[in-house]
């Protein structure tokens, strides 16, 4: 998903990443010890772990893509460790807290890194896979941080992550074993499931969700009997949190579709939010998994002024709605995390047509 019509994990790497993934060796067959190992694919419960999603309380909500290489394009700066943990250290998670509830959003999707290899939180395990000096992963953790400012406003925190290696990272393609394409990748599958697990153990029962995008391979890489594979990967993100909801994303489908059982919510990627199409739900459910629908706001993925007026807003959200489904909504954010006044607009109208609490009935 990104610009234009390139995917988010295309906005920054492009064929950069092509020509890193190219020129990547083949390894051999280590195989570090790995959250989920001999995990087998399970029936799909996932509709339990999600359920929460159908509840009028958190059933819409934000997303915000807070990225080194965005924020340094867009604010024109050269981005290193010492600014990346200045710009975190000053993200008002009190304040966006503040601004979600005033909108009546009842979940909140924050990224952790994607393709620059910057990321806002520590974990001690991708630094040692990845051996760079001083780290790229923030001092502060800003997720852990978001946790108690919702909490008392009965917000969910969700996080995103992509599912493959930082795209314009060569140290990192190297180091963590990543070919971009269709391949079984298990070297790699098996160090990024470490990387997960560290965060999931961090975090606990504070995030209740994981949308992991750029699954685009799954054949390949997810759908084989032996681990690593869709359980294992799975089982990584609920190491912290057994009841953590998880989406493996495929990309753009119009059709909002399950990929996995192992996954308990669509991630329902939409550029287009007017050609999003249910067919064959019950229950809320696609096949078994929560149904759930992520768009942007503005011109693109975390950029730009919005694209939408509030009543089409409020209509595709409707649509969704209409089966019990959920929806996120990315929004740009300012260097602070601040969202600027027309989006804040758009949200508000949000809550007004989809209340955390429904109005008391009138008396007879």
């Amino acid at each position: 998903m990104g610009i234009g019509k390139l995917s988010r994990r295309s906005l920054i790497a492009g064929a950069a990443e092509a020509a890193i993934a190219a020129a990547l060796p083949m390894r051999g067959l280590a195989q570090p010890q790995q959250a989920g190992d001999g995990e087998s694919q399970q029936p799909n419960v996932g509709s339990g772990r999600a359920l929460w999603m159908q509840d009028a309380r958190y059933a819409w909500g934000v997303m915000t893509h807070y990225l080194a290489d965005w924020q340094a394009h867009l604010n024109k700066l050269d981005m290193t460790v010492d600014q990346w943990n200045k710009m975190v250290d000053g993200f008002d998670a009190e304040g966006m807290a503040k601004r979600l509830e005033e909108a009546g959003a009842g979940h909140y999707q924050l990224s952790i890194g994607q393709n620059s290899g910057y990321y806002l939180s520590p974990n001690a395990v991708y630094d040692r896979f990845v051996g760079v000096s001083p780290s790229q992963c923030s001092r502060r953790d800003l997720v852990a941080d978001f946790y108690k400012p919702l909490h008392r406003r009965d917000i969910k925190l969700m996080v995103y992550l992509p599912s493959g290696a930082p795209g314009g990272d060569r140290v990192a393609h190297e180091a963590l074993e990543w070919q971009n394409g269709p391949y079984r990748n298990s070297n790699f599958q098996r160090k990024w499931e470490q990387v997960i697990a560290e965060w999931s153990r961090r975090w606990g029962a504070k995030v209740c969700g994981w949308w992991f995008d750029g699954c685009y391979f799954p054949n390949s890489m997810y759908r084989s009997a032996d681990s690593p594979n869709f359980a294992s990967f799975a089982a990584a993100a609920r190491v912290g949190n057994p009841d953590s909801a998880v989406a493996f994303n495929p990309g753009v489908i119009y059709r909002l579709i399950s990929v996995s059982p192992d996954e308990d919510f669509t991630a329902g990627e939409i550029d287009k939010p007017d050609l999003a199409t249910v067919r064959r739900a019950a229950d809320g459910r696609m096949d078994g998994t929560q149904l759930h629908m992520l768009s942007f706001l503005g011109e693109t993925w975390g950029m730009g002024a919005p694209r939408f007026s509030a009543e089409q807003v409020v209509d595709y959200t409707g649509r969704i709605r209409d089966h019990d489904g959920s929806v996120t909504w990315d929004v740009p954010v300012a260097l602070d995390g601040t969202i600027v006044d027309p989006f804040l607009e758009q949200l508000a109208a949000l809550g007004k047509a989809f209340p955390r609490k429904l109005p008391a009935p009138v008396p007879a």
